[in-house]
């Protein structure tokens, strides 16, 4: 076996190198913007600076597939709509993605990765788009607070597991 890493190298050794290449791995392949969507249906009207601040109707969903044996996309859904009373003051639609590579994790730790992880890591750059594109639609910025994803991950687990929801 021949190795081109000098003893003592950038790793204190070899020994370093070999558990980063055996260990596991999540890292962020690429991220993108799928699908994006804002309405403001009621402006002018809608954008009054003498309105109260909107109500905010949030959802999120994320959604998961295996590309390869190593890679996987991940999508974030986000879908937010604020009123005013019954006026629709703006609905926001968003599907963010990341292909992310996922290796030398045990098989029942994968399903926890792509619905927690990968989420939490894309999370801060869907939600700076969020707040862009409401800016940008003459609101102030929609700044969405941090999400549990391993508690929607549990919660959607406890339904599942629920007589009749099989």
């Amino acid at each position: 076996m021949s190795d081109n890493i000098p003893e003592g190298g950038p790793e204190g050794g070899n020994a370093g190198a070999t558990e980063a290449t055996e260990g596991p791995v999540l890292s962020i392949i690429t991220q993108y913007i799928k699908d994006l969507s804002f309405e403001n249906p009621n402006a002018p009207a809608s954008l009054n600076p003498e309105l109260p601040q909107p109500t905010i109707e949030l959802g999120v969903n994320v959604q998961a597939r295996a590309l390869t044996p190593e890679n996987y996309e991940v999508e974030l859904r986000i879908q937010a709509t604020a009123k005013h009373e019954e006026e629709t003051a703006f609905i926001l639609e968003l599907v963010y993605g990341g292909m992310f590579l996922i290796k030398n994790f045990p098989a029942d730790a994968m399903e926890m990765m792509c619905m927690i992880e990968c989420p939490r890591l894309i999370f801060p750059f869907a939600r700076r788009v969020i707040s862009d594109a409401t800016r940008d639609g003459g609101f102030s910025p929609l700044q969405l607070d941090p999400i549990d994803f391993a508690g929607l991950f549990q919660s959607f687990k406890a339904q599942q597991s629920e007589p009749g929801n099989a």
